[in-house]
């Protein structure tokens, strides 16, 4: 931590002091953040709760949509199916996710870079298209087709098979944090008592990831329950929720109905998120100033294992995306396997590159105004204490949207922008209500990225501002914004990537001039053209993974010029004295 020595004779403002420009602005800014969640997701989502008890005709009916509802065995139906899918899925995930997160913190392993490298593809691609790779594997010319044993990949083992493929890397991430930080100590004392390598892991290691373990349990569970990609690319028959909403609005324009399925869709959401946020309030620090690093020690008959595991699973998804683009390459699958670029003219109106080009218009839009809004936002949270209840109220919609799928989001803009007495229904039908919402739906996590980084500033640096008569923006612009440079630009490729893959989240808000790449993959889908459609989801692959490079060489420019700081300065705090 920086000396803050210098500053021992400067006196430190209290902070019940009079009212200045400071805390006006903090407050105006504080009014302005609510505002922005009441006009794009708390009203909306009340308007979808209204809809839900309202006949054709506007009329108030009370629950009778619900028990209509009820009364439906195929509608009933798809509930248990969506629940028995994200549990099965989830399951699976996170066992694998598990296993492969040990390999890299917990085993001493060659190419670690490269497996994780591999295992973070999927988070570049949207989830459609694991469906259309295994199609192409197992599908009804699928040239291994012959492994299902007679089975259709069309239906539960299709998506489980990609809900697992396209959340895996989310449990990764979340499971490598969790295992990385060990305390050495533990497994030194369970090797002085001559305690198994088997019962230490099921005593030490398991324990210490319990909350990660859970985490990631949700996430995923939330996820699969709430896609509408992959069920409706390879599901068939078997019908599950969000399917379900868009059959009931886009097809039979039953948008009551369609509320009514989007809240059943929201319930369990709520449930895990509020589990899961239950769970974070137990969670214990694994880490103390007395702990010591864990590091694996080599183990020939582990290592050898854990090598193998990795690169099985590594080798299922270079299969998994390369089938895809070999898809997009061959003129007729199976018949003509010679390669073509015919499949990336996007024949039909409306589905080609103009939907490509809207994505990249989107992602951009989104990644740029998202940062800006929601680091602000962050700052906001964490550093402005001008009025606490305010401040409250701020918290608790910055959470909202992660408990609200993205298809329960898009349906409620709609009922709610598209009403005529609605004063800012002008954007209805617009790029603008797309970004918006891309940037509501993916607020949650971006926020609490922002807030994490925040945290690490000590308080004292706003304290030493306010001694000095610095006014908080100066300090922003001159020492917090510098700081945070790292996890701003994290934010940025964040956005840009969900914006470029997101299918859920914008499947009701695009119009013929605003259709989406994502969206367009399953419409060619639908039209039999699923060469076409893989193409447009590999285009997003290419994008997404060439913009990744990009940023990542853009951010070790710009921080080596701006972060100097953080190995060669001697205090940090003369940053606030040079403002």
């Amino acid at each position: 931590m920086a000396d803050l020595s210098i500053f021992k004779n400067v006196k430190l403002p209290e902070f019940r002091r009079s009212k200045d420009l400071s805390d006006r602005v903090g407050q105006f800014m504080l009014a302005s953040y609510i505002l922005f969640f009441l006009l794009f997701l708390v009203l909306p989502l009340g308007t979808l709760i209204m809809k839900s008890v309202q006949d054709q005709k506007g009329n108030f009916i009370g629950l009778k949509n619900y028990l209509l509802y009820l009364q439906e065995p195929a509608l009933f139906q798809s509930f248990f199916n969506s629940l028995f899918i994200a549990i099965v899925s989830t399951i699976i995930v996170v066992l694998l996710a598990f296993s492969f997160a040990y390999a890299l913190t917990r085993t001493c392993i060659p190419f670690k870079g490269f497996f994780r490298l591999v295992a973070l593809i999927p988070l570049l691609s949207p989830s459609i298209l694991a469906a259309i790779a295994l199609v192409y594997w197992f599908g009804n010319k699928g040239i291994l087709k012959a492994l299902l044993f007679g089975n259709s990949i069309y239906g539960p083992i299709g998506i489980i098979f990609a809900s697992v493929y396209w959340t895996f890397p989310h449990a990764l991430m979340i499971l490598s944090t969790s295992l990385s930080l060990s305390d050495s100590r533990l497994y030194e004392a369970a090797e002085v008592l001559k305690t198994s390598r088997l019962r230490a892991f099921l005593t030490i290691t398991i324990p210490g990831a319990r909350y990660g373990i859970i985490s990631a349990s949700f996430v995923i569970f939330t996820q699969v329950f709430t896609d509408f990609g992959v069920p409706k690319v390879i599901g068939g028959n078997y019908n599950m929720l969000a399917t379900d909403i868009y059959k009931e609005v886009v097809g039979m324009q039953n948008f009551q109905m369609g509320a009514v399925i989007s809240l059943v869709l929201l319930l369990p959401s709520l449930i895990a998120f509020f589990i899961d946020q239950y769970s974070r309030k137990k969670q214990i620090s694994l880490l103390t100033s007395r702990s010591v690093v864990f590091k694996p020690k080599k183990s020939f008959a582990v290592d050898s294992l854990m090598l193998g595991y990795c690169a099985f699973i590594t080798l299922i998804i270079l299969m998994m995306i390369g089938m895809a683009q070999f898809g997009a390459l061959v003129k007729y699958w199976p018949y003509d396997l010679s390669f073509t670029l015919k499949h990336y003219q996007f024949e039909v109106a409306g589905l080609g590159w103009e939907s490509f080009y809207n994505s990249i218009r989107l992602a951009f839009y989104t990644a740029i105004f998202g940062t800006v809004i929601i680091f602000v936002g962050s700052y906001i949270v964490e550093k402005l204490r001008s009025d606490e209840r305010l401040r409250g109220i701020l918290q608790l919609f910055t959470l909202m949207p992660m408990s609200v799928p993205g298809l329960v989001l898009g349906l409620a803009y709609i009922f709610y922008f598209n009403a005529k007495d609605n004063p800012i229904n002008f954007i209805y039908a617009t790029m603008t209500i797309l970004v918006i919402n891309t940037i509501v739906h993916f607020y949650t996590v971006s926020h609490l990225t922002g807030v994490t980084a925040l945290k690490q500033m000590d308080k004292e640096f706003e304290s030493v501002s306010l001694s000095l008569k610095i006014p908080l923006y100066k300090m922003f612009w001159k020492v917090t914004l510098p700081v945070c440079l790292p996890t701003i630009f994290d934010i940025s490729i964040y956005l840009f990537v969900n914006a470029m893959t997101t299918v859920s989240g914008v499947i009701f808000l695009y119009t013929y001039n605003t259709t989406l790449a994502s969206v367009s993959a399953i419409h060619l889908d639908e039209q039999g053209d699923v060469a076409a459609a893989a193409a447009m989801a590999m285009l997003i692959v290419y994008v997404s993974v060439l913009v990744r490079i990009i940023h990542t060489i853009f951010t070790k420019g710009v921080l080596r010029r701006t972060q100097a700081w953080r190995q060669d300065s001697p205090n940090a705090v003369n940053d606030v004295r040079k403002a």
